[in-house]
């Protein structure tokens, strides 16, 4: 499905990670080297997660970038969880509008990326010590580069984290 809107204004129906992509907040990070990108879509399903984080395992070691694999299993985890859990309406049927995954490689950095169809703001919350979930853009956050989100149109975001 190609998009009619203008080249970065994205779908979460068309979204992809287009040849030279990359978040605009983390550009400073760039560095000179090979670039590769692979997507999966994520059914709505628990099983998703794990699914997710053997497709990043099996990227990263195409890539010859295995030292990256428990860092960016970590943060598969998170964002997949986030996004299935808060990205999906449960009034759309199953498979409505998926989750997608990208991950982006750019030189020794990869970027993890998670599309989801909600327009809810990712937010660090500060939980209680007795709450059982709340921490993990706090995992996120502490273990990669740099970590972000925008938002697709008409409806939608993205969350990325940029590992190295």
């Amino acid at each position: 499905m190609q998009s009619t809107l203008a080249p970065g204004h994205w779908t979460t129906f068309d979204w992809w990670p287009p040849v030279g992509w990359w978040p605009e907040a983390a550009r400073d990070l760039l560095v000179p080297g090979p670039s590769a990108s692979a997507t999966f879509v994520l059914p709505p399903t628990p099983s998703s997660v794990h699914a997710a984080r053997c497709f990043a395992t099996a990227a990263l070691a195409g890539w010859k970038l295995e030292e990256l694999t428990d860092t960016m299993e970590l943060v598969v985890s998170e964002l997949a969880t986030n996004a299935l859990r808060h990205g999906l309406r449960e009034s759309e049927p199953p498979g409505a509008r998926p989750v997608h995954m990208s991950l982006v490689r750019r030189g020794t950095l990869v970027t993890s990326a998670f599309t989801d169809p909600a327009s809810s703001v990712p937010v660090l919350r500060y939980p209680g010590p007795l709450d059982t979930g709340g921490l993990g853009l706090h995992i996120v956050e502490s273990v990669s580069r740099r970590w972000g989100w925008s938002a697709l149109a008409p409806q939608g975001k993205i969350v990325w984290a940029v590992l190295c």
